[in-house]
C-alpha cells in the first residue's frame, strides 16, 4: 500500500525546506505530518501515541533551530517519528523497526540529525548538557542544545542529576518538559502532583505570564537583560505557590506552561528562548495520541497498538482455530495473583511497566500489594530490598535491559545483604523490533557473577510457574533471578499445579549418543525441534534443560562430560560470559576434554527485526542448532550414511 504525504509535507525533505514555509503554513504541515504518521503506523506498525503528541513541537523545533548544528536530544525516542520524517527519512519511514530498515529510535549511525542515540528514558538532559558544555569549551557560542523530555522520563534520578548540574554549569541549555501525564501507563508519584499544581495554579500562571511579557520588552543577550531577568524571577518567589520552587531552586529559569499544540505560540516562544542565554526549562502541555480520538481516549492501549484500521480503529489480531500459548508476561502476572492469594507476604513492584510486565493484573486486584513506582529502576530495587528486610517476599519485575540501570543496587542493596528479592527479568534475550537498546542480552553474565545470586530461566510456562512458586518459599533465602523472553510460550494449557524446583537442579529431557545439547530457558524448545529433524541424519543428541545458570547442576554436568565428548550449549543471551561460558568454566575446573561449542547472541550490537529474523541472524534458532550438530558430528554423519 502506497502512503502519500500531503502537499506541503511532500515538499519537506529537510529542515531547510521547512524553514521556507511561512509561519501560517506550519498548521497545515503539522496536520499533514500527523496524518502521515497515522497512515504509516496503522499499516506498518510501531509506537504510535507518543509521536502524535509532539507533532507541533517537532515542527517548531526544526523551524526555529538550526539543526543539525543545533542539537536536539529526544528522551524516550519513540517520540521522534515526526523528527525522522522531517529530516530526510520520510520516504524510508515505511521500513521503521523492520529488519535492515530505520531504527524505531534516534540512532547516531542513521542520521546526522540524531545527535544522541536513545531508547531508555531520562538521558536527554545529561546528554544535551554535555553537548552544551562542549560547545562552550570550543567557542561555538551560537550553537544550541535542546533536551526534549517527556513520557514520564522526568521521574528518573538521572533527570534530576542532570538538572542539578545544569543549574550551575553556565551553559546555553534548553530543557523542554513535554508534560502529557503519561509514560506508557499513567504517570505516578509526587512529581505528577507537583506538575499538576503548576498547570492549575491561576495565581502562578498569571504572574509568569506577566513576567513573560515584561521579559519580551527587554533587550536580550546583554548583561542588562540577564541581570534584570534574574531580579524579576527572584522577586516573585515570595508571592508564588510552592509550585514555582522546584526548577527555579535548581537555577533553571522556568517558562510555561504553554499549549504544546499551538504551533504559533511554540514558534514565538522558542524564538524568544533561543535568544536568552543560560539554562532554562520550557514546560509544555500536550495530549498523548493527539489527533487520533481513540488514542487520546486510551493512551496506554495506543502506545504501540500494532496494525490497525485507521478509520474504524480496529486493532488487528490473529485468530486461531485452537487455543494458543499465552505470553510469558501474562503467565507471570496471573501466577502472581495465585501465589499472593496463598502467601500474604508477597508484594509486586515494577518501574513504570505495569501493562508491559502484566503486573497490572495484581495491581487491579490487590492495589495495596502491587505498585508502579514510575521510571525509577534503582529505587524499585532498593525499595524491594527495604521491604525484604521486614520479611516480605518482593517480586521486582523489570525488563532485562532496564535492569542494567539498577545494577549497583542489585549488588550493594540486595546481594551483599543476602536479601531474598525475586528479580523477574521480562524481555530477556532478543526483543525484536525495539532493537539494540532493548535487547535483554547481558543479564546472565552480569547476574551470575554476583555472589549470593540464584539465576534461572524457564523453558516453558509450567517451569515459569514453578520457579515463581519456588522463589517465594521461606526456604529460599537468596536473591533469585527468573529471566524469561518476550512473546508467547509453548503451552496452551499452562495452568499446571505448582511444584517446588530444587535450586540448582536441571532436568534430562532426552538421552542420546555422541553429543549432548545443553540449553537454558526458552531456546530449549528450539533444541527439541532441532532434535526431531536430526533424526533423519541418524543423529541422536541428548538434551538437558539446565534451568539454572547459577548454581549449576554439577552432578548433571559430571554425567554429561563423562558420557559425551561433544557438547553444544544454547542460550538467548550473549555468548561472552553467559551460560556457555559457565559450562566452559566447569569443564576447565574439572579438566574434562570434550569439544564445546556455544550458540547465543554474538559479541556485537544486534539491531532490530522480528524475533525470528534476529534469532536466525544470531544463529541459535532450530536450523542453527541442526547445522551446528551436523558440523560437530560430521564424521558420524558420514559413517552412518555409508552404512546406510
Amino acid at each position: 500500500m502506497e502512503i502519500t504525504p500531503g502537499p506541503l509535507l511532500q515538499s519537506v525533505h529537510s529542515p531547510e525546506d521547512l524553514k521556507k514555509l511561512s509561519k501560517e503554513q506550519l498548521h497545515q504541515v503539522s496536520d499533514e505530518l500527523r496524518q502521515y504518521i497515522i497512515d504509516t503506523v496503522s499499516v506498518h506498525g510501531g509506537h504510535f501515541a507518543a509521536s502524535l503528541g509532539v507533532v507541533e513541537l517537532t515542527v517548531a523545533l526544526h523551524y526555529v533551530f538550526n539543526t543539525p548544528y543545533d542539537q536536539l536530544v529526544w528522551d524516550v525516542g519513540h517520540q521522534a517519528y515526526g523528527h525522522k520524517i522531517l529530516t530526510g527519512r520520510r520516504d524510508r519511514f515505511t521500513t521503521n523497526r523492520k529488519y535492515n530498515g530505520l531504527s524505531g529510535f534516534p540512532n547516531r549511525g542513521e542520521s546526522e540529525y540524531d545527535s544522541f542515540g536513545v531508547g531508555h528514558s531520562s538521558t536527554s538532559i545529561s546528554a544535551a548538557l554535555g553537548m552544551a558544555m562542549a560547545a562552550k569549551y570550543k567557542g561555538e557560542t551560537d550553537r544550541k542544545a535542546v533536551a526534549i523530555i517527556g513520557d514520564g522520563a522526568m521521574t528518573a534520578g538521572l533527570a534530576f542529576e542532570g538538572m542539578n548540574h545544569a543549574g550551575v554549569a553556565d551553559t546555553d541549555l534548553l530543557i523542554i518538559l513535554n508534560d502529557n501525564c503519561m509514560s506508557i501507563d499513567p504517570n505516578v508519584g509526587a512529581l505528577k502532583e507537583y506538575l499538576t499544581d503548576i498547570t492549575t495554579s491561576k495565581t502562578y500562571n498569571k504572574l509568569k505570564d506577566d513576567i513573560w511579557k515584561a521579559l519580551g520588552k527587554l533587550p536580550v543577550g546583554g548583561h542588562f537583560s540577564r541581570e534584570i531577568a534574574s531580579k524579576i524571577d527572584h522577586s516573585i518567589k515570595g508571592f508564588v505557590s510552592r509550585s514555582s520552587n522546584l526548577f527555579e531552586s535548581l537555577n533553571l529559569r522556568y517558562f510555561g506552561p504553554i499549549d504544546g499544540h499551538n504551533i504559533t505560540k511554540l514558534v514565538d516562544t522558542l524564538n524568544d528562548l533561543k535568544k536568552m542565554p543560560g539554562p532554562k526549562l520550557l514546560h509544555i502541555m500536550t495530549v498523548k495520541g493527539k489527533g487520533y480520538a481513540l488514542a487520546e481516549k486510551d493512551q496506554t492501549k495506543w502506545h504501540a497498538p500494532g496494525l490497525f484500521d485507521k478509520i474504524t480503529g480496529e486493532i488487528y489480531k490473529k485468530h486461531y482455530p485452537t487455543p494458543q500459548p499465552p505470553k510469558y508476561q501474562d503467565v507471570f502476572g496471573l501466577t502472581m495473583i495465585e501465589l499472593a492469594e496463598q502467601n500474604p507476604k508477597i508484594f509486586g513492584i515494577t518501574p513504570a511497566m505495569p501493562s508491559g510486565s502484566s503486573l497490572k493484573f495484581m495491581m487491579d486486584k490487590m492495589p495495596d500489594r502491587a505498585f508502579d513506582v514510575g521510571i525509577t529502576e534503582q529505587h524499585a530495587v532498593t525499595l524491594s530490598a527495604g521491604m525484604a528486610t521486614q520479611g516480605l517476599r518482593v517480586f521486582c519485575n523489570i525488563y532485562s535491559s532496564f535492569m542494567q540501570r539498577a545494577y549497583d543496587q542489585v549488588i550493594h542493596d540486595v546481594a551483599i545483604q543476602q536479601l531474598p528479592v525475586v528479580f523477574c527479568l521480562d524481555r530477556a534475550g532478543l526483543v525484536g523490533e525495539d532493537g539494540a537498546t532493548h535487547h535483554g542480552a547481558y543479564d546472565i553474565p552480569y547476574m551470575r557473577c554476583v555472589p549470593n545470586m540464584i539465576v534461572s530461566a524457564p523453558m516453558n510456562e509450567s517451569e515459569l510457574r514453578n520457579l515463581l512458586y519456588t522463589a517465594q518459599l521461606d526456604s529460599t533465602v537468596n536473591p533469585f533471578v527468573i529471566r524469561y523472553p518476550r512473546g508467547e510460550g509453548v503451552m496452551p494449557e499452562w495452568r499446571t499445579p505448582f511444584q517446588q524446583i530444587p535450586i540448582g537442579k536441571g532436568r534430562k529431557l532426552k538421552d542420546g549418543e555422541g553429543i549432548a545439547i545443553l540449553t537454558i530457558g526458552h531456546p530449549g524448545n528450539f533444541a527439541t525441534a532441532a532434535i526431531r529433524e536430526l533424526r533423519a541424519d541418524g543423529l541422536n543428541p541428548a538434551h538437558y534443560d539446565m534451568r539454572f545458570v547459577k548454581p549449576l547442576d554439577e552432578e548433571m554436568l559430571h554425567e554429561v562430560f563423562s558420557r559425551y565428548d561433544r557438547i553444544l550449549t544454547v542460550e538467548d543471551g550473549t555468548v561472552v560470559g553467559g551460560f556457555g561460558s559457565a559450562i566452559l568454566e566447569f569443564q576447565a575446573a574439572h579438566s574434562y576434554a570434550a569439544t564445546v561449542r556455544i550458540l547465543g547472541i554474538p559479541d556485537r550490537v544486534v539491531e532490530h527485526g522480528t524475533l525470528k529474523e534476529l534469532q536466525h541472524e544470531c544463529g541459535y534458532d532450530a536450523p542453527a542448532i541442526v547445522a551446528a550438530v551436523r558440523e560437530m558430528m560430521k564424521d558420524k554423519v558420514s559413517v552412518s550414511q555409508l552404512m546406510g
